[in-house]
């Protein structure tokens, strides 16, 4: 939905998909292309830089933002994941420092960027794949004060309109969140 806003595509159908329900493994979600092609690029912004360097680093921070994913679900979700016959207080402490090298490791790239910056310059693709995971270790109580360059990311981020307009409606209901990762 990001992609879209800044693509300048407002005005397309979309539906709030329930993991925990199972949507998004929908007869009807499997039907669509997840790999079709822009066909907007002069559209809107643009998202891939046109220089080789810009690019490469564009496509390296969206590939790390994976990792970053894996971490974050790692600790947020360890106990749906997880059998709890399975469950062992050392995989926990584990994952945790695992997502905290990661954060630390992203807190680095940010040191390395100009204030008021995206990933990779400009505001590029990926933005679009890193931030909700950004988005969403705040919402599960990272701490700003611990991570103050992912908050000025986040800070910097959050109310761009694209951002706004595919953020999800129970976010906007209850902006607290969770403390899972508080003393991260």
């Amino acid at each position: 939905m990001i992609t879209l806003e800044e693509k300048k595509l407002q005005g397309y159908k979309h539906k709030l998909l329930s993991f925990e329900k199972g949507e998004h493994k929908s007869q009807d979600v499997l039907e669509i292309n997840p790999r079709g092609q822009n066909q907007f690029k002069s559209q809107g912004i643009k998202l891939i830089p046109d220089g080789p360097a810009e690019q490469a680093l564009m496509y390296q921070r969206m590939m790390e933002g994976l990792t970053l994913t894996d971490k974050l679900n790692s600790v947020i979700y360890y106990d749906l994941l997880v059998p709890e016959e399975e469950r062992h207080d050392s995989a926990v402490k584990r994952n945790r420092e695992g997502l905290a090298t990661e954060l630390n490791l992203w807190e680095g790239y940010l040191q390395k960027v100009a204030a008021g910056s995206y990933l990779a310059g400009g505001f590029s693709l990926a933005d679009v794949i890193v931030f909700p995971n950004i988005a969403y270790a705040f919402r599960f109580g990272l701490s700003a004060g611990r991570y103050p360059k992912l908050a000025k990311y986040y800070s910097l981020l959050k109310d761009r309109p694209s951002i706004k307009a595919s953020r999800p409606p129970h976010w906007l209901a209850s902006p607290q969140g969770y403390d899972i990762l508080k003393d991260l």
